[in-house]
């Protein structure tokens, strides 16, 4: 019988990694992601897990170990968290490109210097050109969801490649809720087990990972590039039948947050948006058209959602946990890309929250009003950081 715990994201993460029958974990500690993959050793430790657990010497190998367990046709799965997961990027690029559907865990961090250990999402955000799913959790429930999903998606044999399940720091990987821990037995009719067309196999030897002659080499991306063009429904076939199974809907590409007719709209990413729905609720009721769009996939994006989404919306307020030395955030920045002659509205990016900093209710209704005003007084500036030591007075005030 499923039975209902009071788990941390990142214990939620390991009993999704156990649910999924993981076969293969690969394990190197960094903070905030150490405790999922401690509570993986004491799964198999306990014999409640049946997994080989790899001790390695980095992040990088962690992946190398996962890329070929998954190439003997094992099912693998990793976590890191910032510097471990940019000492991973060239065996992210490796796992992609080779279509092989590794699973992991990141926690959000801020990158250093200078150092820090809370959350913020330009270690994921820097990864996403590798070819990697990447899912943005909300709560700890679903980061536990997101892992059995996230397989069940890697592994279609249309797909065939790598994901990232995110949650952000502390926030999410510390902080304990009620998690609705399955039954097995559901899980497994949910998610067979992997088994891929081609692997190696001593009596079958065939070719992995070898040169691809300029003639070649072009057609393999083509090829990987249209299988994530299929992810979008894959994705939401997979959600639809998640929630006819475990009655609970994940949030598929974008949750949306009393967005039907909307003047103004909001897009945030990952835990500050169960805060940013109860301001939404107050401001509703103080009489202002706004909702929420919360951007669950970074990867694929969600580009003909927002299209949708967007129809009839003055607004779109977007907040940015991330700043990545273009022209503003990643989010607004990928929004701007898929609204562009589609769309005529204006577009505003808020920089909030790096490092951990905190995001009250109280800021985040300014910074909500700020987006609502723009519809009077049009765009005052395209990018904003928010409650910098300079303004306080105007964001705390």
């Amino acid at each position: 019988m499923s039975e209902t715990r009071i788990v941390s994201g990142n214990f939620a993460a390991a009993y999704g990694a156990k649910l999924s029958r993981v076969e293969v974990v690969a394990a190197y500690p960094i903070t905030p992601q150490t405790e999922v993959v401690e509570k993986i050793a004491e799964l198999v430790a306990d014999g409640e897990m049946d997994a080989e657990y790899i001790k390695v010497e980095s992040e990088h190998s962690a992946m190398a170990a996962c890329i070929a367990a998954s190439n003997t046709g094992a099912r693998a799965y990793t976590a890191s968290s910032a510097h471990g997961l940019a000492l991973m990027h060239e065996m992210l690029m490796w796992a992609a490109g080779a279509r092989l559907p590794v699973v992991m865990t990141n926690i959000n961090r801020a990158m250093g210097p200078p150092w820090s250990v809370w959350a913020d999402h330009h270690d994921t955000l820097a990864q996403k050109g590798t070819g990697q799913m990447q899912f943005f959790c909300e709560n700890n429930q679903e980061v536990l969801d997101s892992v059995i999903m996230a397989f069940k998606i890697c592994e279609d044999e249309e797909i065939m490649l790598p994901a990232m399940v995110v949650e952000d720091a502390f926030i999410l990987s510390h902080t304990k809720e009620p998690v609705e821990i399955y039954d097995q037995e559901l899980v497994d009719d949910f998610l067979p087990p992997y088994d891929p067309d081609y692997k190696i196999d001593v009596d079958q030897p065939l070719g992995f990972g070898s040169l691809g002659m300029p003639d070649w080499y072009m057609d393999f991306r083509y090829k990987k590039a249209q299988a994530f063009e299929k992810t979008p429904e894959k994705i939401q076939e997979v959600n639809k039948e998640f929630k006819e199974v475990f009655g609970r809907d994940p949030g598929g590409l974008i949750e949306e947050y009393k967005t039907d007719g909307v003047d103004v709209l909001i897009v945030t990413m990952g835990s500050i948006s169960s805060t940013s729905k109860d301001v939404i609720d107050e401001l509703r009721d103080e009489g202002h058209n706004v909702g929420l769009a919360r951007l669950r996939t970074f990867r694929p994006f969600p580009v003909e959602q927002f299209r949708e989404i967007t129809k009839g919306v003055n607004v779109v307020g977007v907040l940015d946990r991330n700043y990545t030395f273009g022209h503003g955030g990643d989010a607004a920045r990928e929004i701007k890309d898929a609204l562009y002659g589609h769309r005529d509205l204006i577009l505003k990016d808020y920089i909030v929250g790096l490092g951990g900093r905190d995001l009250t209710p109280k800021i985040l209704k300014k910074v909500m009003l700020d987006a609502i005003s723009l519809q009077d007084k049009g765009l005052d500036k395209e990018i904003e950081w928010v409650d910098l030591r300079a303004d306080r007075k105007k964001w705390r005030g």
